[in-house]
């Protein structure tokens, strides 16, 4: 059995050798494959580049299946995100609501009035109320994370509730 002379491609008269044997073939078999609109001289070019990095774990006799592979895989993912591109070109965002314009000024001042009166709770009573409301944690569990009794907690929460219906006048 014949030992290869070398062992991979890095140095730049084989590479170059193998790029002036496969290019055009590799070209030819992207553009019969995929068509123009992929840009296959591109793919060939970025094959041929992690060819060039790869250089040392390749031999030569695997470059032909290396660069043809590769420059495949490129295309199949530059397909796959041109449909992506135009799944997302066809669903264009609305720019319209149903809602009028009076009620979305009331929903916005009704957020600010909220904002507000959150802002005017005190820290325990804020904490144990968003723990509760806005994060869905039972009484018991607050008061395992808080580390107090779960009357203290009810009485937080409790005591918000009171403060923000007498802040907004809505609730």
């Amino acid at each position: 059995m014949a030992k290869p002379l070398h062992d991979n491609i890095c140095e730049e008269h084989i590479f170059s050798s193998i790029f002036n044997t496969y290019s055009k073939d590799l070209h030819d078999f992207l553009y019969y494959k995929f068509g123009d609109r992929l840009n296959p001289k591109d793919k060939v070019q970025e094959a041929f580049i992690k060819l060039w990095q790869n250089c040392a774990k390749v031999t030569p006799d695997k470059a032909k299946s290396f660069v043809f592979t590769t420059a495949n895989n490129l295309m199949l993912n530059e397909a796959a995100h041109q449909k992506v591109v135009l799944k997302h070109q066809q669903n264009k965002p609305k720019r319209h609501t149903n809602e009028n314009p009076e009620f979305l000024m009331q929903e916005k001042e009704y957020s600010e009035k909220l904002q507000r009166a959150l802002e005017n709770l005190t820290e325990p009573q804020r904490v144990a109320f968003m723990m509760n409301r806005v994060e869905g944690k039972r009484f018991k569990e607050i008061a395992e994370l808080l580390e107090i009794s779960t009357k203290a907690v009810e009485k937080r929460i409790y005591g918000a509730l009171e403060k923000l219906r007498k802040d907004i006048k809505e609730i």
